[in-house]
């Protein structure tokens, strides 16, 4: 059994919202992708994306019975087909030229959690009153520090700081990453756009998480937080607690 809650909001300054969520409770799959390109690419990207990935699964359900390595094979081959479909689009469409969207995944099987990732979206675990980051990003200033040309505290202001080295749709061919996870009763994993840890610290996420409140509440006042700093960006939140 898993507590849900999930809320987007565009945010202070943009007028559209570029993100997309989609959550499917019965097959235990929660999806966030935050989109990029000009105009309304962005948000097409996105919702295509996140859509032709719960059809994808709806058509070809996940067997419980899997392993690890049968999961992985079975989202590189979705991520692989959503891919090439956000890529034909933004090449031969010239509305969305361009477009791309990051995508993180989790999908729980009773007391285990397998998550993927494209982008900078990112997958948290709270647990016991600590707050991990399980994700890695995959952008330029997230290179450099694993490279250690940057400090942590210049990674936060340096001016690349949101440009993406992978992405649905930014090339022909995708290599998502993977996660596997051991769950614990009270765990909760957090899905979130950058609009969300640009603008809330760490310790301020796990506060909200593990407090009393529903996920649906803590949703909500993760968004409100980034809000009343500066929000710039759009901001999306998928909070799952087992």
């Amino acid at each position: 059994m898993v507590q849900l809650g999930f809320k987007t909001d565009p945010g202070k300054i943009r007028s559209v919202n570029e993100d997309a969520l989609f959550v499917m409770p019965k097959q235990n799959v929660y999806i966030v992708a935050d989109g990029v390109g000009g105009h309304n690419a962005g948000e097409m990207a996105s919702r295509t994306a996140v859509s032709e990935i719960a059809e994808f699964i709806e058509k070809t359900p996940i067997d419980k019975s899997w392993d690890t390595s049968m999961l992985k094979q079975y989202f590189e081959t979705c991520f692989s087909q959503v891919n090439a479909d956000v890529y034909e689009a933004s090449r031969n469409q010239a509305a969305y030229r361009g477009m791309a969207t990051t995508a993180v995944l989790l999908y729980v099987s009773g007391k285990h959690a397998f998550i993927v990732n494209v982008g900078d979206s990112r997958a948290y675990l709270v647990r016991d009153g600590v707050i991990r980051q399980v994700t890695e990003d995959h952008t330029i200033v997230s290179q450099m520090l694993r490279e250690g040309s940057i400090t942590k505290q210049e990674a936060l202001s340096h001016p690349m700081n949101n440009m993406i080295t992978r992405a649905l749709g930014g090339e022909a061919a995708v290599r998502p990453d993977f996660y596997d996870l051991d769950l614990k009763r009270k765990d909760i994993i957090l899905l979130c756009t950058d609009g969300l840890y640009s603008e809330v610290q760490d310790e301020q996420i796990m506060d909200i998480l593990s407090s009393d409140r529903s996920m649906h509440d803590a949703c909500s006042e993760l968004i409100k937080l980034a809000n009343s700093n500066e929000g710039k960006d759009n901001i999306t939140a998928v909070c799952v607690r087992i």
